[in-house]
């Protein structure tokens, strides 16, 4: 093993020691987004300071949140971006491919499938699911959709890494912890319930799009006084 490999293993033993907080880890994507706005237009090293004015989040908060997984900067210099945008795509797992199956094939579940930015992010979406027998058969962006009874033996013969949950809040508890005993590793939520699978090993994020909406409607009625 040479010397780069080494510190390279020891560094990553060292991240998954460390606990990062959720605030942390929910800014790294967007340290990511703009670092891909950067490489496209041909920057190729910025300052925190830079940085900062183009996210408006403080040239401290930079620098701490990077500091948390070894810093990347060299003072006088700056961030290397093509470096920083691997590394941060590294620690947020980008580096591999994910499948998901999304559950529920209605509207939302359509529209999640047909986004296929995620695939250049390394996040494939292979199948759906649904319990409407006239969506059997067809397909959305050529991914079959399947009926439900068909999912347990669709995931003993593929493997699947996360489901995304497009179906009402009613059925959300019940299939998730039906994907569970199945195996999935992570559920991407956006029934309108939060899961609570604190029993098991699966990660979940839940997304209540109705959310973001309700802080709009508050600032813009903050704004308008």
């Amino acid at each position: 093993m040479n010397v780069k490999t080494f510190l390279t293993l020891e560094w990553e033993d060292w991240i998954l020691e460390k606990e990062i907080s959720q605030a942390v880890i929910r800014r790294m994507p967007r340290y990511y987004r703009y670092l891909g706005e950067l490489l496209e237009e041909g920057v190729e090293r910025i300052s925190s300071n830079d940085l900062s004015n183009r996210m408006k989040v403080t040239a401290s908060q930079i620098r701490q949140d990077l500091n948390n997984f070894g810093g990347f900067g060299q003072q006088g210099y700056g961030y290397n971006v093509q470096f920083l945008y691997d590394e941060i795509g590294k620690i947020l797992g980008l580096n591999e491919t994910h499948n998901i199956i999304v559950i529920g094939a209605g509207n939302l579940g359509q529209a999640i499938t047909n986004y296929v930015k995620f695939e250049k992010f390394g996040f494939i979406i292979t199948a759906l699911f649904d319990v409407n027998p006239d969506l059997k058969g067809q397909k959305v962006r050529d991914i079959p959709i399947y009926m439900m009874d068909q999912l347990e033996d669709y995931c003993k013969k593929h493997q699947v890494d996360i489901a995304a949950l497009t179906l009402p809040k009613e059925k959300a508890d019940e299939t998730a912890k039906h994907l569970v005993e199945l195996g999935i590793h992570a559920i991407w939520n956006f029934a309108h319930v939060d899961l609570d699978l604190m029993d098991s090993q699966v990660v979940v994020e839940n997304v209540h799009l109705s959310d973001s909406l309700m802080q709009l409607s508050y600032n813009i009625v903050k704004n308008s006084k």
